[in-house]
């Protein structure tokens, strides 16, 4: 671990002048959450990118997860000829590039070249405006990610080859919480680890979970917009590493019949001066109104903003009956079949949503919680019953079982076109349009296996 984690802009130009650093990589978020940018020459970053910013082609921000253009956005075309947008430097969050110990990278905002502001569909952006929008109240928005991933002997260009078929899972059999079986995999996590916090990363743990290969690596909640740029910097980093010790790792969100990966996202509010929003000593359940009503919102706007925690078409294959991907539409206090579990006390008080994947973009759907839980506080929404047993045994809403009934939902959603602004709702009702379209016209090796002898 280097003993020198922190690294501000001084660092930064002594490292550079002293041929430490060569490289600066400068990226911005993607619409799946990936980090999209270039390497930049150290020098050369000093010399002009840090004074004048750089710049990148719209159509980022337009194309399918192939990176191939596909018609419906608003804000890039052929027609409107795909030119660029700049990228704007955000400084406070330069650090030093996991498993690269000759290259910094730092995050950018993007914005149109013309001065009219903010490219608002960018996820940053998104997550921006929601920040704003809880500061506007008086609240700071807390989060933590957890987000696991299965891990395989097998490396990625032969993953790809194979066409992800047939690969080694780095264990055998279960391996929840087993310190044996975390040992296995001992020497990758390590170094995703010791990576992480020599970029400047709380880490945490690392634990087992319960699918052949599956584990995850915990790390301390941050603010809003500083917790999803680590968890972007740290999923691209994972894969980076891994493929360094002749492994890959993926996050998607249900890679086979057994248990898929899971994001959840736990949230609270403060106040200006620190002191937690969503407690009250006072309350039977230690819940402020604040509280009620922010969870009351979660709830009423869940099925809404669907498309922002399962993005994916196979987002959905993850929700199965009787696990730990729960769809009721319901809160419980440390009830892991709910979609929303309440957990701690005092400022640690916080919601858990339980329906993202490992797919998730984090930027939008933190957004969306906040969209969803600001919505309940303005209009003072009152907090239905905890649900005390087994939510998926009780008659509730669910969370839509396929991304073509979630996009529907967005589409048609009030609250979601106030909270983000019909551009930004018709960019990701597009997005999920793109998905459902490349999905219907692919033949799969399921229907092969089905039907090429038998029917």
């Amino acid at each position: 671990m280097s003993p020198e984690r922190p690294l501000d802009l001084d660092t930064l130009r002594t490292e550079i002048d002293s041929g430490h650093l060569d490289t600066v990589i400068v990226a911005f978020p993607d619409m799946q959450g990936r980090l999209q940018g270039k390497r930049v020459h150290g020098r050369f970053f000093l010399d002009h990118v840090l004074e004048h910013g750089t710049e990148g082609c719209a159509y980022l921000l337009a194309v399918d997860v192939e990176m191939a253009t596909v018609a419906g956005y608003a804000i890039s075309s052929w027609e409107r000829g795909y030119g660029d947008m700049r990228f704007v430097l955000d400084l406070s969050t330069l650090h030093r590039t996991p498993g690269q110990d000759y290259s910094a990278t730092v995050l950018a905002d993007v914005e149109w070249l013309d001065g009219s502001g903010p490219v608002a569909p960018a996820p940053r952006s998104v997550l921006r405006a929601q920040v704003d929008a809880a500061a506007a109240l008086g609240f700071t928005a807390f989060v933590g990610t957890e987000l696991e991933f299965l891990v395989f002997e097998t490396p990625y260009d032969q993953a790809w080859d194979r066409r992800y078929t047939d690969l080694t899972p780095a264990s055998r059999y279960n391996v929840d919480y087993s310190i044996l079986g975390g040992t296995w995999v001992e020497p990758l996590l390590r170094d995703i680890r010791n990576a992480m916090y020599a970029a400047g990363m709380s880490v945490e743990s690392a634990k087992g979970e319960c699918n052949l290969g599956q584990h995850e690596i915990a790390f301390r909640y941050d603010q809003a917009l500083a917790t999803c740029d680590k968890h972007t910097v740290y999923k691209t980093a994972a894969k980076e590493i891994a493929a360094t010790h002749g492994r890959s790792v993926t996050f998607m969100a249900k890679y086979d019949q057994r248990e898929g990966n899971s994001c959840h996202i736990h949230l609270s509010l403060r106040r200006a001066d620190g002191t937690a929003a969503f407690a009250d000593a006072a309350d039977p359940l230690g819940f402020s109104a604040v509280f009620r009503s922010f969870l009351a919102g979660l709830l009423v706007s869940m099925p809404e903003l669907a498309v922002f925690y399962a993005p994916n078409i196979n987002s959905y294959k993850r929700f199965q009956p009787d696990t730990f991907a729960p769809t009721a539409v319901a809160w419980g206090r440390d009830n892991r079949t709910c979609a929303l579990r309440v957990v701690g006390d005092g400022l640690g008080l916080r919601v858990e949503n339980r329906v993202p994947g490992g797919d998730v973009n984090p930027y939008l759907a933190v957004a969306a919680m906040l969209a969803g839980g600001l919505h309940g506080i303005r209009v003072g929404l009152e907090l239905e019953d905890e649900l005390v047993g087994n939510a998926y045994t009780a008659d509730k809403v669910h969370v839509p079982a396929t991304l073509r009934e979630a996009r529907d939902l967005l589409a048609g959603s009030a609250l979601a076109r106030t909270a983000f602004g019909d551009l930004v709702v018709d960019h990701y009702v597009n997005l999920a349009d793109v998905e459902l379209a490349a999905f219907n016209a692919a033949v799969t090796d399921w229907e092969r296996v089905r039907g090429f002898e038998r029917m």
